[in-house]
């Protein structure tokens, strides 16, 4: 584990409420805290550096060492049925997936007493039975196929018979004859623990995690009548599993395991969930889910009431080690520190939470040694989970994450990408770029995040005059969109400062606080895809994927959208005629260069790694302007997927090279807004260049002031005189 680190149970607080810290230390001595104001997170020598505010003054305290552990895995608990004794029948419908992993719990109820219903340890169906701390083991010994429906069962009976068996329900060559396998033991009566278990032997001991889907397990008398019987198509959306048998012994899910699934019966005809639910009765389990760490709180914070709003942290230190949980805090509800407001993308923080990166090698350790990073990294510790860009142990991609647990990259000082001309920062760190600038502009500013306006609405950013996105807001709920689309055709003044923004739609789960659902089907540039007919959400039950396959892709908000990707690389932007437009040559005065931003803090250019273009196809404004356009990306730049259409044709018609590119685009709203996109996620790591005096920042300078000034904007048709006239 990492010797000292820990949580919050929100990511946000008002000034009055509550965040509670969880804390993990190795160390003998006390975990001495103190608050920071959180200003840049970058420590490149290159750029600004770390900076941080002390506040000790408002917050300090020290609690003792103690070290916090956690269960990963996901499984299922319910009570035993109370006529469950006598000859007895354990059964369930299952689709391994690790069949070779060893001895895997399906339907447990054991302990020094017990009967268990298993993948055995040579991939057969297995039972195990325990009495009097007896250990007897049988399988059918023939290893069932991953990725196929089984009906596995074990009977036990107390006269001296112990057996088990499976038949395949999907042989591609018609019905499976049944394997089955007996023996005699000792004759006896076990006595059951009053829980019982799904796909997983003993959690606590981490034995026994199941790898798979599990349908329909059920207990069954001598006579087969039904004693419980859960059936996982009810509550796909919510936590309980609901037995069907007489005595109802409903029973709860732990750490998320993948609801919403295909089952044993699906035919295809339908491919959502909520349309046939029967046909989705299955839920998939894995050794590697995980939802709450569930650790106990060290210490609370109150937020003071004075608090202005803006990015904080928890500055840790325990001997030698040192942390800083970051946490941010918006104003107070119907009041504003400030004119201007920063959108913190929470949703994307979490969902890139630990991301373990393919290319991960030793030069991303010596590069963040080089830079003085934090020297922890997701591959190192999988104890607290990866990130949605990764896969569980049975390589199916992981579509729930949870930001209950310690995030190594939502911290100050990491290392996202191998970065040799730049930081490599993204999400968090790279964030604090466009903070510093605000502050070093002298910008007075709130900030709101993606929670907030999720619950909150359009009221979550009413009344501030300009809105600023930060690098790469990419993960939204329907509510976010329909907030953000809102603040904008109410007359808002809405910056788009980064790349690939508003591209997947996400969930959040009616009753598990922090955890946040993605099904990556049909397309986009995935890091793995949803199987057919599992696009749906399980959490919300709307269909998942790209918010450009439901109707709204990111041009239709804000005049840009996701175009291009290649490797962490910036280039420059070439202005076009449009930036000589009346309407918007404003925006470059005082700027000379032709060529802005060939230098940065993000891949050593303002235009870079993932480029949007505007297209009016997918809704950017006829009346748009395209200012400026980038230029000269390497062979390793690629046209996103959705683009292509075969190898030789584009969606678009445009040849494929050519639709590598980002755009500053900008347009007015018929209610006095305005929209200033700048397509690139490295954009922000420019603006400290050069002791914050180039042509990046006094582009954003310019349209910052501009957007703050209260004079409305005027469309196109509406004269473009009267926006210069209102203007001066």
């Amino acid at each position: 584990m990492i010797p000292l680190t820990g949580y919050t149970d929100r990511l946000s607080a008002r000034p009055g409420e509550k965040i509670e810290f969880k804390l993990s230390s190795v160390g003998p001595g006390p975990i001495r805290a103190h608050l920071v104001k959180v200003r840049c997170g970058d420590p490149n020598p290159a750029g600004p550096g770390i900076r941080e505010k002390d506040l000790s003054d408002i917050f300090a305290t020290s609690v003792p060492s103690r070290v916090q552990t956690h269960v990963i895995g996901s499984y299922a608990k319910a009570p035993r049925p109370a006529a469950a004794q006598g000859p007895i029948t354990f059964e369930a419908v299952v689709w391994p997936t690790t069949t070779g992993k060893g001895e895997q719990g399906v339907l447990c109820c054991i302990g020094s007493d017990g009967l268990a219903l298993v993948v055995a340890e040579d991939g057969s169906a297995g039972a195990v039975l325990q009495i009097g701390g007896q250990a007897v083991r049988l399988s059918t010994g023939r290893a069932l196929r991953e990725r196929r429906w089984y009906r596995i069962w074990a009977s036990h009976d107390p006269e001296g018979q112990l057996s088990v068996g499976q038949v395949a329900l999907d042989d591609p060559f018609g019905d499976a004859r049944p394997v089955e396998a007996a023996r005699k033991v000792s004759p006896g009566q076990p006595v059951f623990p009053d829980t019982l278990r799904l796909a997983v032997i003993e959690p606590n001991a981490g034995l026994g995690f199941y790898n798979g889907k599990i349908e329909a397990p059920g207990i069954l008398d001598a006579s087969g009548q039904v004693l419980a019987r859960w059936d996982f198509a009810q509550d796909i959306s919510g936590l309980s599993i609901r037995d069907t048998g007489p005595e109802r012994r409903h029973g709860r899910i732990v750490n998320l395991p993948a609801r919403g699934m295909k089952g044993s019966r699906w035919s295809g005809r339908e491919m959502c969930w909520r349309h046939a639910p029967d046909e989705y009765a299955a839920i998939h389990f894995h050794d590697t889910d995980l939802d709450d760490c569930g650790w106990q709180t060290d210490l609370t914070f109150t937020v003071p009431d004075d608090l202005p709003s803006g990015i904080y942290g928890l500055r840790l230190s325990c001997g030698a080690e040192t942390d800083m949980i970051p946490f941010f805090v918006p104003a107070p509800r119907g009041r504003r520190g400030a004119d201007l407001c920063v959108l913190i993308p929470s949703f994307t923080y979490v969902v890139y939470g630990n991301f373990d990166r393919p290319d991960f090698s030793d030069a991303y350790r010596a590069r963040a040694a080089e830079l003085g990073m934090i020297p922890h990294f997701p591959g190192d510790h999988p104890e607290y989970g990866f990130s949605t860009y990764n896969r569980h142990s049975d390589g199916s991609g992981i579509c729930h994450v949870s930001a209950l647990r310690p995030m190594m990259t939502l911290r100050s000082g990491c290392l996202n990408q191998l970065d040799m001309v730049g930081s490599g920062m993204r999400h968090f760190g790279a964030d604090t770029h466009l903070t510093d600038w605000l502050e070093a502009q002298g910008i007075a500013y709130d900030i709101v995040t993606d929670h907030e306006v999720h619950a909150e609405g359009v009221a979550a950013v009413a009344g501030y005059r300009t809105l600023l996105t930060l690098s790469h807001p990419e993960y939204h709920t329907a509510e976010t969109l329909d907030a953000l689309t809102a603040y904008r055709n109410s007359g808002g003044r809405f910056c788009y400062l980064g790349g690939n923004g508003f591209y997947w739609r996400v969930a959040l789960h009616p009753e598990a606080a922090g955890a946040i659902e993605i099904r990556r089907g049909e397309g986009g540039i995935r890091a793995w895809a949803a199987e057919p007919g599992e696009y749906y959400n399980a959490f919300d039950g709307a269909y998942g994927g790209l918010w450009r396959r439901s109707g709204r892709a990111p041009q239709a908000l804000a005049g840009a959208g996701f175009s291009s990707q290649g490797t962490f690389e910036g280039s420059y932007y070439r202005l076009l005629p449009a930036a000589s437009d009346l309407r918007a040559a404003w925006i470059f005065d005082g700027i000379e260069e032709e060529m802005l931003g060939d230098y940065g803090l993000s891949g050593g250019g303002a235009a870079g790694f993932e480029l949007d273009r505007a297209d009016t196809r997918l809704g950017t404004p006829e009346h748009a302007l395209v200012l400026a356009r980038s230029e000269g990306h390497s062979e390793r730049f690629v046209l996103v997927p959705e683009e292509q259409l075969t190898h030789l044709v584009t969606l678009p018609g445009e040849p494929a090279e050519d639709l590598i590119r980002a755009e500053l685009v900008f347009f007015e709203t018929p209610a006095g807004g305005a929209v200033f996109s700048v397509g690139s996620i490295t954009f922000c790591g420019s603006l400290s260049h050069n002791g914050y005096e180039n042509g990046i920042s006094r582009m954003l300078g310019n349209v910052v002031m501009r957007f703050l000034d209260p004079a409305p904007f005027a469309m196109p048709e509406d004269g473009c005189k009267a926006a210069l006239i209102a203007r001066s």
